[in-house]
């Protein structure tokens, strides 16, 4: 029996009359049926209307309903396949209509007609969702963006009328995308180049991009893009001179080269670009290593520093743009994480423009092995974020998507995808050959012509002349020629821009950072202020009435109240201060408050706010739960933003390794690499407590082994007034360099890890402190870093071992060997040790063996717990053993 054999007048009339009082109670088919229902007639139904009429009139509206939401399912957008005709889940018969009732009349709601016949309903909803261009939007639960999607897709039935002017337009920039790939393939035989060949569509969909984001006022387009497609973007959206280009590929150095370089499919560039209306946009290609999808959180970051500094308004005029491969895009666990962060407060960057060049393949993996989901675009649902799937060989489709997207992004301040579906010509490189993995593929693509001659052959028809299309060709090869023949323009190997007073080069300055005392305590009455009526939690309270205490007597400035006071000297010197990780404002180990909470009615009150002059801000966030992708967006805030203080602060030291790419990749090589320069701040909680393998260590030997050509700073400050400095320093430095800071987690209320006040009115981060007292007694030094002296300090007094003499090493990187040279030069007869707490595999002891025994003149002794696999022991009993043996070893004590 039928569905419909089973419904009887009386129960649609109590339906019906039930959907009246709560429809938000029915499912989405049903009351498209009641509101269907009622429209067709007027008003509510009178009693005894036919069931088959009032089940008609509601399949027409869930008709339109489905084409809606899965209409793309028949949408005709892969080169590489022929076009369903039909689907099962469109076809009349799954709505109990048919053909006999194409030509009745049907009254509509939310249609673009009131009244239309099925036939006119059907041709409209398969031209708008069904052509070249499918589009999934209905899972966006906010209605006026669906129904606005609706308004502007239906009413132009998917579809521009491009005038000849246009088309030729298009038609150009198709050429020189594919008849630059030819040159290179040409005069450049086996080298790698990752051709466009295949997906040039992109190119006229960038240049749409472009042209109207230059027409809405932005000033600024950020583009993040892997290597596929990457020198064709270069040369024909962004301008890059084709000589520059040319010599990259014969590896001419002269034209400016810095560092180690890096392959031409990974570099970056900037330029200001004049569009075709006279206006100017800045367009900005970040660099990115062969991690494809690892430059995504730096482009946020870059976009959301930019718009930043240019106050209200900056996220309508800064246009960030990703640019993905699709088994990248479902492949990749940063693509989920950026996405994540596009609606955070700290993060958010008014909507990206994704676009995935989507050539069915990825190096050798078929779809079907690289992803579990029907889509390669299917993880931006779970931002609500509109997808629109495009053919490639339709270039007029594309660039009418490109400013639908574009138009979406700015109405709501959201992302939105493009999946431009095309195909890879050649293998994953021009040296690869793909026949040995996708044989029928490969021998589809062969033969096909390029979607220049294509879109020629279609305009040609419609009027445009031959000799027309053929002069372009001429003229570009040309204009290709020529370039191969000229020298690269001069590049200036300087900075630019809010760069352009930094210097390059690190040298080891001693930079007095102290701050007078007025200042210290002005300030540090600000940072626990609080509004009047405000309720803060009487703990928090307390603890920051005793801060401020100490700070007034001058004594006990603890590890939370020295850091505050370098934020909010530094804001009250012009300096903006970020902060960024996962539990931030409060700290992870509860010492830091910079946000309080009202207890009753939950209001946040941030204190150093108000401690800013000259427009310098301090923000605070509390990141998602990432690593990776928050990391690299501070990075990339970091680069945009050399007079700003950048931190990133892990929740633990050990976590850090979920960013290793951006690590490695970005923060240590960068500068080599791409002369890309970076003052951001990881702050890495690192101590052994007993807290097991994965709360410990910060991996302090993994930073170290980075480490080369100054490229880094590393540091282990020892006392809130070492922190202080340090922060400090580090944007009073004339040079940029990132700064790695091991913080610690129980010194934090030490109660002899504490500061006096006037070690903070005078003075510059030590990167060595000697040993105190006096050198004649002093048979053995021991050199350490960070929490471990205390114990030792401990433990030397306790015991009056006043011939044993401490030596810290505050900054591993760039190792000051003078220094402690110096600091050790009264100890020349004595025995040296190096003490840690980490395995001997790990910990600064690999990194500074060599240097200590070129300074000493002998290799020291080795104190520390042994070789291991693992950072630490699980159990607290086996730690406070392994934890007395070092202290003994160091003191010689059984």
């Amino acid at each position: 029996m039928s569905f419909t054999g089973n419904i009887t007048p009386e129960w649609i009339e109590v339906q019906y009359l039930q959907w009246r009082r709560q429809p938000e109670t029915f499912s989405a088919d049903w009351r498209a049926f009641f509101e269907g229902f009622e429209l067709g007639q007027g008003g509510p139904p009178a009693a005894g209307i036919p069931i088959d009429i009032a089940l008609k009139f509601s399949a027409v509206q869930s008709l339109i309903y489905r084409y809606r939401d899965i209409g793309h399912l028949l949408a005709c957008t892969d080169p590489l396949s022929p076009c369903s005709t039909s689907h099962p889940l469109l076809d009349l018969e799954a709505f109990t209509l048919s053909d006999a009732d194409l030509d009745t009349v049907f009254h509509t709601r939310r249609f673009l007609k009131e009244s239309a016949t099925l036939r006119e309903i059907l041709e409209l909803l398969q031209e708008t969702y069904c052509r070249s261009i499918g589009v999934e939007f209905m899972h966006i639960q906010e209605p006026g963006e669906r129904q606005w999607l609706i308004d502007r897709m239906e009413t132009a039935r998917n579809r521009r009328r491009f005038t000849q002017q246009e088309r030729l337009n298009i038609l150009r920039k198709l050429q020189e995308a594919s008849l630059f790939e030819e040159f290179l393939h040409r005069k450049f035989i086996g080298q790698k180049r990752f051709s466009l060949e295949g997906g040039e569509a992109l190119i006229p969909f960038l240049d749409a991009v472009v042209q109207r984001a230059a027409k809405y006022g932005m000033s600024d387009l950020i583009l993040g893009m892997a290597h596929r497609g990457r020198l064709n973007v270069l040369a024909n959206v962004f301008g890059k001179p084709l000589a520059t280009l040319f010599a990259e590929f014969k590896d001419n150095a002269e034209f400016g080269f810095v560092g180690d370089g890096d392959v031409k499919y990974h570099k970056g560039f900037s330029a200001d670009v004049k569009v075709s209306d006279g206006t100017r946009i800045h367009l900005t290609l970040t660099t990115n290593p062969s991690h494809l999808e690892a430059v995504d959180p730096m482009v946020e970051g870059k976009s959301r520093a930019r718009q930043d500094r240019y106050g209200e308004g900056g996220d309508k005029r800064v246009l960030p743009v990703l640019i993905h491969g699709d088994a990248a895009f479902a492949g990749q666990g940063v693509v989920a994480e950026v996405f994540n962060l596009s609606q955070l407060e700290g993060y958010r960057t008014g909507g990206t423009l994704h676009i995935v060049v989507n050539n069915q393949i990825g190096f050798t993996t078929l779809p079907r092995d690289a992803r579990s989901t029907c889509y390669a675009t299917d993880m931006a649902k779970m931002v609500q974020a509109p997808v629109f799937h495009v053919h490639g060989e339709d270039p007029e489709a594309v660039v009418y998507v490109a400013g639908l997207a574009l138009d979406y992004r700015r109405q709501f301040g959201r992302d939105v995808v493009v999946e431009i579906l095309c195909y890879r010509r050649h293998g994953h490189s021009e040296g690869d050959e793909p026949y040995f993995t996708q044989p029928l593929m490969y021998g589809q693509i062969k033969d096909r012509p390029p979607v220049h001659e294509l879109y020629a052959g279609r305009i040609m028809e419609e009027g445009v002349p031959a000799e027309t299309i053929d002069s372009a060709i001429e003229e570009i090869k040309k204009r290709l020629d020529s370039a191969m023949e000229q020298k690269p323009p001069v590049t200036d190997a300087g900075f630019g821009g809010p760069w352009s007073g930094i210097k390059r080069e690190y040298a080891p300055e001693k930079i007095e950072t102290g701050v007078t005392r007025e200042t210290l305590l002005e300030l540090g009455r600000i940072s626990v202020a609080m509004p009047e009526g405000f309720t803060p939690h009487p703990k928090i309270e307390a603890g920051l009435r005793k801060r401020l205490e100490e700070l007034e007597k001058g004594e006990a400035i603890d590890w939370g109240s020295a850091e505050s006071l370098a934020f909010a000297t530094l804001l009250r010197e012009g300096i903006s201060v970020r902060l960024s990780g996962q539990d931030s404002r409060r700290g992870t180990f509860n010492h830091r408050h910079s946000a309080l909470y009202d207890q009753k009615t939950g209001a946040m009150h941030v204190p150093l706010a108000a401690a800013g002059k000259n427009g310098a801000r301090f923000h605070a966030y509390d990141s998602m739960l990432s690593e990776n992708a928050v990391l690299g967006f501070e990075y990339g805030y970091s680069v945009e933003t050399p007079a700003c203080l950048t931190i990133w602060e892990a929740q633990f030291g050990d976590f850090a390794n979920g960013a290793q790419v951006v690590i490695d990749q970005f923060i240590a090589a960068g500068e080599t690499k791409w002369d890309r320069v970076s003052g951001l701040v990881m702050l890495l909680p690192h101590g052994y407590e007993g807290m097991g393998a994965e709360h410990s260590s910060a991996r302090i030997e993994r930073y170290l082994q980075l480490c080369a050509n100054n490229n880094i700073q590393v540091c282990q400050p020892s006392t809130p007034a070492q922190l202080f400095h340090c922060l400090r320093r580090q944007v009073k430095q004339p040079f940029r360099k990132p700064l790695v800071v091991f913080t610690p987690k129980s010194l934090l209320r030490h109660p002899i890890c504490v500061s006096r006040r006037e070690e903070l009115e005078k003075g510059w981060f030590r990167e060595i402190l000697p040993a105190a007292g006096s050198p004649k007694k002093v048979k053995t030094v021991l050199i350490c870093s960070g929490k471990v002296y205390y114990e030792l300090m401990e433990r030397k007094e306790s015991d009056k071992l006043d011939d044993v003499a401490i030596v810290r090493i505050e900054q591993f990187y760039p190792l000051r060997d003078d220094l402690l040279r110096e600091a050790l030069e009264p100890f020349k007869k004595a025995d040296i040790a190096w003490v840690q707490e980490e395995p001997r595999n790990m910990g600064a002891w690999n990194f500074l063996r060599p240097r200590l025994a070129e300074i000493v003149g002998k290799e020291p002794r080795y104190i520390g717990r042994d070789e291991d696999a693992a950072p630490a022991t699980g159990s607290h009993r086996m730690h406070k053993e392994q934890q007395e043996r070092i202290i003994k070893e160091a003191f010689g004590q059984k």
